[in-house]
């Protein structure tokens, strides 16, 4: 795959499965606009990964959830690379607490779904009028939008799953402009993510029940990213696609 003299933005694209996908992309030959939030060590590291690998990218912090940051984004890819905007991935997102029914408030509810739905869906309304025809879009929904998640994870499966059907209505809307949607289901992926949210016996007993017996990797989830966002995969539309070794078949 090559993305010679492209231009894409990968939000959260400074740490984990984000670094995986920057560096993927910019080996590739993209040009890489990578937006971080609040790590600014992590994206910094993956800046210099790219360049020590003569790689092109800039780095932009700004807060997804936010109007402002959002065009401040864009605002900053095309100022540095130009109009035209080929990639959007939106990897930006979070569980944020695992919370039951009964702990949830207003905040912490519209503080979910802006980190995980209103981030994908206000990306994408600023990025499409810059984005040509063969331009791709891949949004990170998850597993726990299919499953219902894990305890105290309602809202966060909630939201993903309505990233999976935004991605099916993006994919209708601007399939006529020859715009590709696409969408990516991970399992365990070894994050922080897990690190943070998740109980290490948990993550051993899914690993076992997966039936290639480990969590995945990074790398592997940025490596179905990159392919939607291909011209290998110029037929695929509208897919949410799993990545999660076999421990859910959709």
């Amino acid at each position: 795959m090559t993305f010679k003299n492209k231009v894409a933005i990968v939000t959260g694209g400074g740490r984990d499965i984000g670094r995986a996908v920057s560096v993927k992309l910019a080996a590739a030959g993209a040009k890489v606009c990578i937006n971080y939030a609040h790590d600014e060590a992590s994206a910094t590291e993956t800046l210099r990964i790219i360049e020590a690998a003569h790689g092109t990218a800039m780095l932009h912090r700004a807060d997804m959830a936010r109007d402002d940051g959002v065009a401040g984004l864009v605002a900053a890819c095309r100022e540095r690379f130009g109009d035209r905007i080929d990639i959007l991935v939106n990897v930006a997102g979070g569980l944020l607490a695992r919370r039951p029914l009964a702990e949830f408030d207003g905040e912490f509810y519209t503080r979910v779904m802006d980190v995980n739905l209103r981030s994908v869906v206000f990306a994408t309304q600023a990025v499409v009028p810059h984005m040509p025809s063969g331009g791709a879009i891949v949004n990170f929904a998850s597993q726990a939008g299919r499953d219902g998640g894990g305890p105290g994870s309602a809202l966060y499966a909630a939201s993903k799953a309505a990233v999976m059907t935004f991605t099916r209505a993006m994919a209708k809307e601007l399939g006529p402009r020859g715009i590709r949607v696409n969408g990516l289901c991970c399992g365990m992926i070894a994050t922080r993510f897990h690190d943070e949210f998740t109980r290490p016996e948990v993550r051993q007993a899914v690993a076992n029940a997966t039936p290639l017996r480990r969590e995945g990797r990074a790398d592997e989830a940025a490596d179905a990213a990159l392919y939607l966002a291909s011209d290998a995969a110029s037929f695929i539309q509208g897919a949410n696609i799993d990545v999660n070794g076999g421990t859910w078949f959709s």
